[in-house]
């Protein structure tokens, strides 16, 4: 059966005829619908060869599928994907409960009311201000709409996943500078620059090594920077840090720089299920990634929730201190056991052992607990728990490490 439909010829071909590759005409598209396993699959579709060079991101391990693939029948403790083990703000779950009689209805797709309230505490105008699908949808926008084919984007060697990524979908090459002393080079990194550099990518912390940048040497390398570039800070775990040598990063997007600054309700605010992540960046900016952006991507109810969240400052509070007191109990057990750590200034703890942590980490599995393998394979990410859950992955540790020696060592900076 042969049809036509604004030029394009095409012929439908009955699950219970039987096409032999030869017999396809090159001239028409032909789909051929057959039974699963009963013929030989005839693929006509050809999708971008730049997706070959894709790693699709891999998350940490939901606790569900550890359930489905050892059985297991207790707790389970995450520790996988730096999500808050406090959970989300009270006062955002009693918003949410109420937003649940309204999904019928399409999201607010300008976000009015977050941007407004975000605007209102980090004094900026809300047209210098845009809500994605979490901070990753704002990434590949920022992909999206800086970059042609074969542009450059330049990211440390270690970072987050999502840049090369972004890079790639976008047909842009990415340039990866390996990091000194377990922190972005930030000298590399402008010397990598080219007229093709299109964007920077820096993490900060480094996700997953928890390092960070001090504000004089961001400081210093943003004046280095050249105007056809654009810098994307990200600081997924802004409000963990408590130094007071931070950048300042939005004093660059207020003094006009190209600098667009990522933030996030997926960590200390717990909301990370419900997908909402912001930025600043100026005006223009932010025009031309509305220009790429979906529509309603941000959902209902994760409006309504974030906007509650911002104003909860006793949990925003009592998970900083929780954290607080994690990275001192986790930072005194690991010299105890002889592990090399990085000192962490988010909500996690980049770990070294004497071994490969394959078997580790599936051991900790067996036991109920996830962590993340990282790109070295004698790493793991670590996220901070609770008191409880810290005690119970020390205990596990210390029965599956063999030969544990309580030395001191030293951690890597």
């Amino acid at each position: 059966m042969a049809d036509s439909h604004k030029g394009l010829t095409y012929k439908v071909t009955p699950k219970t005829a039987f096409v032999k590759p030869h017999e396809l005409d090159s001239r028409i598209l032909t789909c051929i619908v057959m039974k699963k396993n009963n013929y030989p699959e005839v693929s006509v579709l050809k999708t971008r060869p730049s997706l070959e060079r894709i790693q699709p991101y891999k998350p940490g391990k939901p606790i569900e599928q550890l359930v489905r693939e050892y059985g297991i029948t207790g707790e389970i403790i995450k520790l996988a994907s730096n999500e808050n083990p406090l959970g989300a703000s009270p006062n955002a779950l009693a918003a949410l409960s109420h937003a649940l009689d309204e999904v019928n209805l399409y999201p607010d797709n300008s976000c009015y009311e977050l941007i407004n309230r975000l605007s209102e505490i980090h004094e900026t105008p809300p047209d210098y201000i845009t809500v994605g699908n979490g901070s990753v949808e704002i990434i590949l926008q920022a992909a999206l709409a800086c970059l042609e084919p074969n542009d450059e984007v330049i990211m440390s060697e270690v970072s987050f996943i999502m840049y090369p990524i972004a890079a790639h979908i976008a047909g842009a090459v990415p340039v990866k500078i390996p990091v000194k002393d377990y922190k972005h080079d930030l000298e590399a990194i402008l010397a990598a620059i080219t007229d093709k550099t299109k964007i920077i990518f820096i993490d900060n912390p480094n996700n997953p090594l928890g390092s960070v940048i001090s504000r004089s040497q961001m400081d210093a390398f943003i004046e280095r920077v050249p105007d056809h570039v654009l810098v994307v800070l990200d600081e997924a775990y802004y409000e963990y840090i408590g130094s007071m040598d931070y950048p300042r990063s939005l004093h660059y997007v207020h003094a006009g720089r190209n600098v667009l600054v990522l933030r996030t309700f997926s960590k200390i605010y717990g909301l990370a299920g419900l997908r909402v992540g912001y930025g600043f960046a100026n005006p223009e900016i932010i025009h031309a990634l509305s220009k790429v952006r979906l529509p309603f991507s941000v959902n209902r109810p994760a409006q309504i929730a974030a906007l509650a969240a911002l104003d909860d400052e006793k949990h925003v509070d009592e998970s900083r201190a929780l954290n607080e007191t994690g990275k001192m109990y986790l930072a005194k057990e690991f010299e105890r056991l002889g592990l090399e750590y990085i000192p962490p200034y988010g909500n996690f703890v980049f770990v070294r052992f004497p071994c490969e942590t394959g078997p580790i980490y599936k051991a900790l599995e067996r036991r109920g607990i996830i962590v993340r393998p990282v790109g070295d394979k004698d790493a793991l990410r670590i996220t901070i728990g609770t008191p409880e859950q810290n005690k119970r992955l020390i205990a596990s540790l210390e029965e599956i490490l063999p030969g544990t020696n309580p030395q001191h060592t030293r951690n890597t900076q």
